[in-house]
């Protein structure tokens, strides 16, 4: 046996050697460095490397740090050096690259007419050049290319048998759960523990309730990239070389039998080839985690639409019960806090030609930063009836505002806009479509009963008031002062008349007496305010009714009352008025206030008008 003959026959020897002691756990690197080992014993090799075939790429195989920061090269620029043979020297433009500078030759590792397993770098020694002149040479490359091409082939058999154990073990799992986090969580956790150098990020559609702890992306049409938009669209897998990014993105769609809920987008560097087996691997897990996804996402809606249909009856049966106004709006705003967790919330009601914002709103929209989200939905809502459901509102506007998550809903009877209720929360994305469904049920059932209290409130309104001056109808003094006397410490019943009243009729006309009569009203209720009422107790005769005030502050607003009216009417008139005043040690009968106060009044006409008189029982006495 020559050298050359014992050479290979040791080489061949090693290699049976390698493959058979190395583990199943064994990768190709501990393979490819042992061989290196084989052929610097018997030919004094110490600089060499190995380029992966991937996809029509060739890029090295991590054993030496240094080459990390080759990209690779395509397969066709070295394909035509090995037409005549398998081992050749290395291209200029390999040399070129400062990873393989001193590298002399290369061998083609490739088994018959399938795919290469790629392309061995190696410098030469005087050993390997005395070799290379030997018929073995071949027959080395030939043994190393099956080896190697067996390796890796028992290696992706070994991958891939691990991928899919694990993703059957993790679909099992889906099947047994309806936890959204534990669905999501195992995702991830697969994802990072089959590509533990790669990144991965959950992208998720608006549309899903907030019911995670995971740490996801909202998806977004407006920002997200092209290719993350085109998965998301079309349900098939992409890959973008984001160069702004420098790095190799893979895009997955989530999607179960009925819809896409969102992108798994792994992201790696930018020299690194998603092979098809690993984007098989993804989509498959992509497609598991949908499937969960969905399954789960309709448990918890089946839960939530009964809910649903429970606040919605149970608001519809409150709100049904002839409540006023003013506790319709405080039960319906605990309804929508409990429900959608807004930050602040509103109700605005339109009041003949504009929008009047009601107590039941946070404090928020009573100030000029909450004026600029009224503003928009009122413009919104000026051409078209459509609700609003905002997922970033300082998008819209070219400054920041503090609230981004909007939502908007007309209170539409008879085909009209009738008010608005609004929603908002300080992050982005807050609101699920499903949340903006049933706010838009809630309002939509509320609409009717507040609509119907708001008339009754204008029928009670036209009943209480009288429809000249705006000032308490008669009746509904009767019933004020009745209710004070049962519920009050004290009070003062001041009754009024316009002196001379027919002469500004006659010299002037009813309409202006009219006018008279409405000047009067307007500055008795600028001067009582809401301290007590005000009426018109029929023709030129007034009233003014104020609980719990003392008898010297009664006396003084009365006089300045007296006082007040020649300076606002014109033309100008006086008024005579009647005073009573009251205490809770000794409670008049209800008629007897009325009663008193004409009798006060009498006197103050026959002492010369223009005055008031406070009762005294002596008053009863004159004739």
């Amino acid at each position: 046996m020559n050298e050359h003959q014992r050479i290979i026959t040791n080489i061949k020897s090693d290699i049976l050697n390698l493959c058979v002691n190395l583990e199943d756990s064994s990768s190709f690197n501990e393979y490819f460095n042992s061989f290196l080992h084989s052929l610097q014993q018997h030919f004094d090799i110490t600089k060499s490397c190995f380029l992966v075939y991937e996809l029509d790429i060739l890029k090295p195989l991590m054993t030496d740090v240094a080459q990390r920061n080759f990209t690779g090269i395509p397969w066709s620029l070295v394909e035509t050096y090995f037409a005549a043979e398998k081992v050749v020297d290395v291209p200029y433009f390999l040399n070129e690259k400062q990873e393989f500078k001193d590298m002399t030759h290369m061998m083609l590792v490739r088994v018959g007419k399938k795919s290469p397993a790629g392309i061995l770098l190696f410098q030469q020694t005087n050993k390997w050049l005395d070799f290379s002149k030997s018929e073995y040479t071949e027959d080395l490359v030939d043994v190393f290319s099956k080896a190697s091409t067996l390796m890796m082939e028992n290696q992706e058999v070994r991958l891939n048998d691990s991928q899919y154990r694990k993703l059957y073990n993790m679909t099992e799992l889906f099947h047994s759960t309806m936890d959204i986090d534990l669905i999501l969580q195992n995702v991830l956790f697969t994802i990072r523990e089959n590509f533990p150098d790669l990144d991965v990020e959950l992208i998720l559609s608006n549309d899903q309730d907030r019911q995670t702890t995971i740490d996801i992306k909202p998806f977004d049409y407006l920002s997200e990239r092209p290719s993350t938009i085109e998965a998301f669209v079309s349900g098939d897998i992409t890959t973008e070389l984001a160069a702004d990014l420098d790095r190799h993105l893979l895009n997955a769609p989530i999607k179960g039998r009925q819809a896409i809920y969102g992108i798994l987008q792994v992201s790696a560097p930018k020299t690194f080839t998603f092979t098809s087996t690993q984007k098989e691997f993804i989509r498959m897990l992509a497609q598991a985690s949908g499937n969960a996804l969905e399954n789960a996402k309709l448990y918890h809606q089946s839960h939530r639409l009964i809910s649903d249909l429970q606040l919605i009856n149970e608001t519809s049966h409150r709100l049904n019960m002839k409540l006023n106004i003013d506790e319709m709006l405080l039960f319906l705003q605990k309804q929508l806090m409990k429900s959608f967790q807004p930050m602040e919330m509103c109700f605005v009601f339109k009041v003949e030609d504009y929008y009047k914002l009601t107590d039941s709103s946070t404090e928020l929209f009573k100030t000029l930063d909450g004026r600029i989200y009224i503003d928009h939905v009122q413009k919104h809502f000026e051409h078209t009836q459509d609700s609003l459901f905002i997922a970033d509102f300082s998008r819209l506007l070219a400054e920041d505002v503090k609230y981004k998550s909007m939502m908007a809903i007309p209170m539409i009877v008879e085909e009209s806009i009738n008010g608005f209720s609004i929603v908002l929360h300080r992050d982005p994305y807050f609101f699920s479509f499903d949340s903006f469904k049933l706010m838009q049920s809630l309002i939509q059932h509320s609409s009717l009963a507040i609509s119907n209290s708001i008339l009754r409130n204008r029928l009670q309104d036209m009943v209480d008031r009288d429809h000249l001056t705006k000032l308490f109808a008669r009746s509904y003094l009767d019933s004020f002062v009745e209710k004070s006397l049962q519920n009050d410490d004290s009070g003062m019943f001041m009754l009024m008349d316009i002196d001379n009243f027919k002469r500004v009729n006659d010299t002037y006309g009813h309409q202006v007496g009219d006018e008279v009569l409405v000047q009067i009203g307007a500055q008795l209720q600028g001067s009582i305010g809401t301290r007590g009422i005000c009426a018109r107790w029929g023709g030129e005769e007034l009233a003014v009714y104020i609980p719990n005030i003392l008898d010297n502050e009664a006396y003084k607003i009365a006089g300045q009352i007296v006082s007040d009216i020649p300076k606002v009417t014109n033309p100008k008139v006086t008024i005579s008025a009647g005073l009573i005043t009251w205490h809770r040690a000794q409670r008049p009968e209800f008629q007897t206030v009325f009663l008193h106060a004409d009798t006060a009044l009498y006197n103050a006409k026959n002492n010369g008008k223009n005055q008031v008189c406070m009762f005294d029982e002596s008053m009863q006495l004159q004739p």
